[in-house]
């Protein structure tokens, strides 16, 4: 039943939404799948572009048969031998090796020359460039119209480039001629090519070359039990019997005969044509679909990798900032300097007694003890400051230490440190944190004198005590005796109370509640500045390379579109005929496999087999 147009059109724009989508993903990290993704989604983009979405936009276009397989299998003889003339010779450094060689109808020729297929490839006429790749052009008569022969490189080649340029030469075919010899037809890399032929049901036929006579029942009965053990049961095995080139380097037309007849079933018989694009096409959108989605799973491995690596930096440094949190509230600040400066403040050895004689005789010790002098000794501050700032020093070495022990370790984060020495604290945090805690210190006190603006029971207490009213204020903010031990307890919890009951001797208890959240709530937020950008360090290295990042998702969604409509166009499921390659009537030599002997009658005439450029030339003349 021929396909509704309005059903290609359907598959046409979800083949271009997927297109689309597998462009838009990105795999910068170094993860366990990034790699192998990489290397598939570029073999998925050169699908589509090479073959899928180039036949589904111009499916009268003529068929790309390409000629691929082993070093030394002969693909470039067969290919000069079917056309008549050496149009890609053969040799060591033949032109195939970076410049394939494309043969095709002169009636065909813009069909080739611009970017309907292969478009990531420079055309040439004539000798390749001594440099770079792309794609030989010969215009033969000899190839009917509608047909082109490709010669790919060799698909073990000791080259990289040239074992990539093979494999996409070949998932931009319409047709495989799938080239191997009696020596090597059971290597590795051949089978992993056709096993990738059977999961896109491309129509194929594998050409056994230089084969002895002898060994040709024995290797070809071998060939194809391989072949049904791999999926690909009536597969054509097309027999090339060791022959002697003439002085063209060209084979009899005899030798070729079988590949001959099978080649001009495609070109000419539009019932085979059409079946055979039709299942390459279809097993091209599925495929490409379950590629999809193996590139879906590697971007939400992306997206994991970058979120590992941002949450890594953000638990280190919020740890950081709690760890500074708890050791400015749990009393370990009062001591030491702190407290020694403290008791400068309040007369000392007398600060304890005032905290037993009640909150009258104490406001009145304290204003006695603050007017006419400087209300606090600038060494308070110096001690306060030079208490918090190892607090955040400490606090912020250890983040930068955790931090970068999570991405050394992370191969994603590995790679992004590239030896950049993140495992230190910044050299200017110092400074920075000095500065800051001054300017928390200037905080208490503009909170202090606030709060005392407006009370003229105090005015004269503020006005010479906000120093050291300040001073209480800080102290109360380090003011619980968590983690203090022995002595300590007395001491510093003898201290905070005096520092509460002043404050709350000037200004009443709910003020100094609100005044001490507030001044902690403070220097939390001045930490967490310094911390944030003691962290952005690493978010500098990770942010532009996760922006690129999306997770599957949208892949996804696109690969379902496209296999929903690969369905609707299905014009040949592979389990209506059994067989993963049907091709239908026609291939009459091809399927028998066998090398007809010199003389031996066609199945359809009495005349012996000819080559493919012979019927043609003889169809047109009759």
């Amino acid at each position: 039943m021929p396909v509704a147009v309005n059903e290609v059109a359907a598959l046409v724009d979800a083949v271009t939404g997927l297109r689309a989508a597998v462009d838009d993903v990105a795999l910068p990290f170094e993860v366990a799948s990034a790699q192998a993704a990489r290397d598939e989604r570029r073999r998925l983009l050169d699908r589509l572009d090479d073959h899928l979405l180039p036949r589904l936009r111009h499916p009268d276009a003529p068929t790309l048969l390409v000629v691929g397989g082993s070093t030394g299998a002969g693909k470039s003889t067969l290919v000069s031998s079917l056309v008549g003339e050496p149009v890609s010779p053969a040799g060591v450094l033949r032109p195939t090796t970076r410049w394939p060689v494309l043969v095709h109808h002169p009636d065909d020729a813009d069909q080739f020359t611009g970017d309907r297929v292969l478009p990531g490839l420079p055309r040439v006429t004539g000798a390749g460039p001594a440099g770079g790749r792309g794609v030989r052009l010969v215009a033969s008569e000899a190839v009917p119209p509608g047909l082109a022969l490709l010669d790919a490189p060799d698909i073990d080649s000791v080259e990289e480039a040239n074992r990539t340029l093979a494999v996409q030469l070949l998932g931009a075919a319409d047709a495989w001629l799938f080239v191997t010899t009696a020596a090597r037809y059971a290597d590795a890399v051949p089978w992993e090519l056709l096993a990738d032929a059977s999961r896109r049901r491309t129509h194929l036929a594998l050409v056994l070359d230089r084969v002895d006579a002898a060994d040709a029942p024995a290797v070809a009965a071998h060939l194809r039990v391989m072949l049904d053990e791999r999926g690909l049961a009536g597969t054509p095995v097309l027999l090339v019997p060791e022959s002697r080139p003439d002085d063209d380097g060209l084979l009899p037309e005899q030798a070729v005969a079988a590949v001959a007849s099978w080649a001009t079933d495609l070109a000419l018989d539009p019932a085979i044509r059409e079946r055979a694009l039709a299942a390459t096409r279809d097993g091209s959108a599925q495929e490409a679909a379950r590629a999809a989605r193996a590139l879906a799973d590697a971007a939400d491995d992306q997206r994991a990798a970058a979120d590992r690596l941002r949450s890594a930096v953000v638990a280190s440094y919020a740890s950081a900032r709690e760890l500074v949190a708890e050791r400015t509230s749990d009393g370990s600040m009062l001591r030491g300097e702190v407290l020694a400066r403290w008791q400068d403040v309040v007369g000392t050895g007398e600060w304890v007694r005032s905290i037993e004689s009640g909150v009258a005789r104490l406001r009145d010790r304290i204003s006695a003890g603050l007017r006419g002098r400087r209300a606090a000794d600038p060494t308070m501050a110096e001690a306060v400051g030079h208490g918090l700032e190892a607090v955040v020093l400490d606090a912020a070495q250890d983040a930068a230490a955790r931090a970068h022990a999570d991405w050394y370790h992370d191969p994603a984060g590995h790679a992004l440190l590239d030896g950049l020495a993140l495992s230190r604290a910044s050299a200017d945090l110092r400074e920075r944190v000095d500065a800051a805690v001054r300017a928390w210190q200037g905080d208490v006190l503009d909170l202090v004198r606030e709060e005392g603006a407006g009370r003229r029971s105090t005015a004269r207490a503020l006005s010479f005590g906000v120093n050291g009213l300040g001073a209480a204020l800080m102290v109360a903010v380090f003011a619980s005796t968590g983690g203090l031990t022995g002595a300590e307890v007395g001491i510093v919890g003898g201290t905070a109370l005096l520092a509460q009951r002043l404050l709350e001797a000037v200004f009443g208890d709910e003020a100094v509640r609100r005044l001490t959240r507030t001044a902690h709530e403070r220097l939390d937020q001045r930490v967490g500045e310094l911390l944030d950008a003691e962290a952005a360090r690493y978010f500098a290295l990770l942010d532009p390379v996760a922006a690129l990042v999306r997770d599957g998702g949208a892949v996804r969604s696109r690969a379902s579109l496209v296999e929903t409509a690969a369905r609707t166009v299905a014009v040949v499921p592979p389990e209506a005929t059994g067989r993963r390659n049907s091709t239908g009537p026609g291939l009459r030599g091809a399927a028998a496999g066998g090398v007809p002997a010199a003389g031996e009658a066609d199945a359809q005439g009495d005349a012996p087999r000819e080559g493919w450029w012979r019927r043609w030339r003889r169809g047109r003349s009759g």
